[in-house]
């Protein structure tokens, strides 16, 4: 299981007081309200940002960190992913799971035949699709529904499903 969740990414300066343009990565925008620090990307470590201001901005979030005053102490950071830890992420609710942990979770059929490892996962509005990549090559595109996802059991990353008659490749 991931301990780091990104909840964006770094898009852009807004304006030359040091704030920032997110482009949110979590389902519940209203999240960056709530929190007090976030975990920057930085290489193969993280850097902590204490949040001093949070606005929101057509489909963006303006975030403005703490100690970082000008345009020039946050354009570097640009493009760079921003995280919090588990402890910190929004609460699940029953058969909800964060998307970092069910990439790379093995799937099974509801016969018990390995199908491949959950690859991606795309959201689609009415319901996430399920990208599969099968042991036997190709793709399963599986719909996110009870129909179809009949377990997961994220701590032994394995997830058993039904495929509806003619979604197998």
């Amino acid at each position: 299981m991931e301990e780091m969740l990104k909840v964006g990414i770094l898009s852009s300066t807004h304006g030359v007081h040091g704030e920032m343009k997110v482009f949110p990565t979590t389902d519940d925008v209203r999240r960056f309200k709530k929190l007090k620090e976030v975990m920057l990307e930085n290489g193969s470590e993280y850097l902590t940002l204490e949040i001093e201001g949070v606005k929101f901005f057509k489909q963006f979030v303006i975030i403005k960190f703490k100690g970082y005053d000008s345009i020039n102490d946050i354009e570097k950071y640009k493009g760079r992913g921003i995280y919090v830890t588990r402890e910190n992420a929004v609460p699940l609710k029953k058969d909800e799971y964060f998307m970092a942990d069910l990439l790379g979770i093995r799937v099974t059929d509801d016969e018990g035949r390995e199908l491949g490892e959950l690859t991606d996962i795309m959201q689609t509005g009415a319901n996430d699709v399920y990208v599969i990549a099968l042991d036997t090559g190709g793709e399963l595109l599986l719909p996110a529904i009870k129909q179809c996802i009949l377990d997961v059991d994220v701590d032994r990353g394995t997830m058993r499903v039904h495929v509806l008659e003619g979604l197998m490749p």
